[in-house]
């Protein structure tokens, strides 16, 4: 990598992460009731999300994320399942020849 590829990458990643550093989440998509999804059900639901999504496509009543949910523990559930489980990291993992 050269020095110039690199600062690209530095620079756009700063700004992925600044820009981030704005979202927020909505009061009304948290809930802090027992039963509520929470790390393991995101971790499910990261899982499952290519099939939830076409299933969404044909079905209103099926959604790919839940809400309300506990917030950051779902959503790192959800960010695993669908990295990890789902196969986003074997795809960037291959060799090249």
């Amino acid at each position: 990598m050269t020095p110039h590829q690199f600062a690209k990458i530095a620079v756009a990643s700063t700004a992925l992460l600044l820009l981030s550093a704005c979202a927020s989440q909505i009061d009304a998509g948290v809930a802090k009731e027992a039963g509520s999804p929470g790390f393991w059900w995101g971790l499910w639901h990261g899982f499952i999300f290519p099939w939830s999504f076409i299933g969404s496509l044909f079905n209103p009543d099926i959604a790919v994320y839940a809400v309300p949910n506990r917030g950051g523990w779902y959503d790192f559930g959800f960010f695993l399942g669908i990295t990890m489980l789902g196969g986003g990291s074997f795809f960037g993992s291959k060799s090249k020849s």
